[in-house]
């Protein structure tokens, strides 16, 4: 592609000044993450700052981010798990991933051929948010839980008033994460690094 001069918005795009800054620092995928810019605002969506990143959102609704790895740059459909699709360009990042799913990119040429493919996903995911539907999530009493955190919940009754008293989301990232080690040494530090955290009502990432 020549230059850049096509990557950029049109003016009667609504652009919020705080995301700029996000695009401008951006180096290797630059030219690619204004491209997704585009289309997103294209659809109408809310342009805002959430995680540190460009969020598009409905109605303060969560439609689609922006983000950039080392490897490609991607737009991620918070409910791509109820998309159709067709194109089979959607990716679930770990298993563990139960709603959202990511359309990547390793070159601005790809992101050119499949914009209306884009746009379309773009607009059933409006579609999804409008319609209200929901996706059916695993429970967290279909969670596994160690051993290691398990004998730590029945002999610290505060431990388990903690854990109990956590958002789902965070009762899940716990469990996760205290299952994801082979070894049951690994488990047990990890019980024992985070047990302090999860009696100050925090999560794993807080």
């Amino acid at each position: 592609m020549e230059g850049r001069k096509n990557t950029t918005k049109p003016a009667d795009m609504k652009t919020n000044p705080k995301v700029d800054f996000y695009f401008n620092k951006a180096k290797k995928w630059q030219e690619e993450l204004l491209l997704l810019r585009a289309i997103a605002l294209d659809c109408w969506l809310t342009e805002e700052l959430k995680w540190g990143v460009p969020c598009y959102t409905l109605n303060n609704n969560n439609i689609v981010l922006i983000h950039d790895f080392k490897e490609y740059c991607a737009f991620l459909f918070f409910k791509g798990v109820l998309l159709n699709d067709t194109a089979g360009i959607l990716i679930q990042q770990t298993k563990n991933v139960q709603s959202a799913r990511q359309a990547r990119f390793t070159n601005a040429l790809e992101i050119v051929e499949l914009k209306s493919i884009l746009k379309t996903y773009m607009y059933e995911a409006i579609e999804v948010e409008k319609a209200g539907l929901k996706v059916d999530l695993k429970k967290t009493t279909e969670y596994t839980v160690p051993d290691e955190f398990q004998h730590k919940l029945d002999h610290i009754p505060d431990l388990k008033a903690a854990f109990e008293a956590l958002t789902p989301g965070r009762q899940r990232a716990y469990l996760l994460h205290f299952a994801a080690p082979k070894q049951a040494k690994t488990r047990e530090a990890r019980v024992e690094k985070f047990m302090p955290q999860i009696l100050n009502g925090k999560g794993l990432n807080d």
